[in-house]
């Protein structure tokens, strides 16, 4: 049987956690809904997702008002890194693209992550933009580095950014911003539509299609695939989220599986069911081996054209 969401919500009072936590799955909980589409008829990205999540994108927001919104709240925004290997090259045309584009005027602490801190470039930082290096250990898998990101993750947000930071983001250092990004941006729990799969059927989504893996998810399952190049929201929330992925991936592990495309794959199965309360449409994830479309109306931050057999220790 298929159910009404918004109706049983309003007569129960339930949340969608609330549904699932009490059981309802698969022909019930797991709510058999439509699946959503991100485009309208006209082939534009529509405002809000079937659960009122705005989809971010030019046009529909004023970045004067909103940033001056958020600077009288006098926030925190910690960005995490991954920079370990070969990947460490790509630090510098983030970091200087970044601070040309990235929360100007905001308080910004980046957490890079790297094995090889000696190569960390020197770049020179805005007003109240800061950068730590945390030093981690070598992986001669490129699957192991970003397997572990969740944990890393998890990790620093537990130790320090509830304490120290409002908001978190976690992003791809193969990327290079192009335009701005400011205060739209945040939200509770925030998530990024792939680049690549925004037009795509449902059915084409790489999903982790094996019953076995904790990150499955059904073929008659699914809103929208989410790019883990980006990764953001409240720090609570992002905690949350890493540590359910961390934990999942662990349960992976110990069956020896390895999900299609690591913790990306988890996070997707994290999105379906703790739904983003805002959606960056691809402005904020490109890929710079794709033309930009009639759709999109900027890059603002793209990931940059590589090769990844010269850069990731494995094939």
């Amino acid at each position: 049987m298929k159910v009404n969401y918004l109706f049983f919500r309003a007569l129960t009072g339930l949340s969608l956690t609330g549904l699932v936590y009490l059981g309802f799955t698969s022909h019930w909980g797991k709510l058999l809904y439509k699946q959503p589409n991100v485009l309208n008829s006209d082939g534009n990205f529509l405002l809000v997702t079937p659960w009122l999540a705005p989809i971010v994108r030019e046009g529909i927001y004023d970045p004067i008002l909103i940033d001056a919104v958020y600077k009288k709240q006098n926030i925190t925004i910690a960005t995490a890194v991954f920079a370990l290997g070969k990947y460490t090259q790509f630090l510098k045309d983030f970091l200087e693209s970044a601070e040309q584009n990235y929360f100007v005027g905001f308080r910004v602490h980046y957490y890079v992550f790297t094995d090889l801190p000696e190569k960390v470039p020197a770049v020179k930082l805005g007003l109240d933009h800061h950068l730590e290096v945390l030093t981690v250990a070598s992986s001669n898998r490129w699957q192991e580095i970003s397997l572990r990101r969740m944990e890393r993750l998890e990790k620093l947000i537990k130790s320090r950014l509830l304490n120290e930071a409002d908001y978190v983001f976690s992003l791809d250092v193969d990327s290079k911003f192009y335009g701005r990004w400011g205060a739209e941006s945040l939200g509770r729990l925030v998530g990024a539509i792939h680049p690549w799969y925004y037009k795509t059927h449902h059915e084409w989504f790489p999903y982790e299609r094996r019953p076995e893996s904790q990150a499955y998810i059904p073929y008659s399952e699914g809103d929208y695939y989410y790019g883990g190049a980006v990764i953001g929201g409240l720090a609570k929330d992002v905690y949350q989220l890493a540590k359910t992925c961390r934990e999942q991936l662990d349960i992976d592990a110990a069956k020896s599986i390895e999900a299609a495309w690591q913790e990306e794959s988890h996070l997707n199965k994290y999105f379906l069911y703790n739904k983003p309360s805002k959606l960056l449409s691809p402005e904020y994830l490109w890929d710079e081996r794709k033309s930009k479309p009639q759709e999109i109306k900027i890059i603002r931050f793209s990931q940059v054209n590589k090769n990844n057999y010269e850069i990731r220790p494995n094939p």
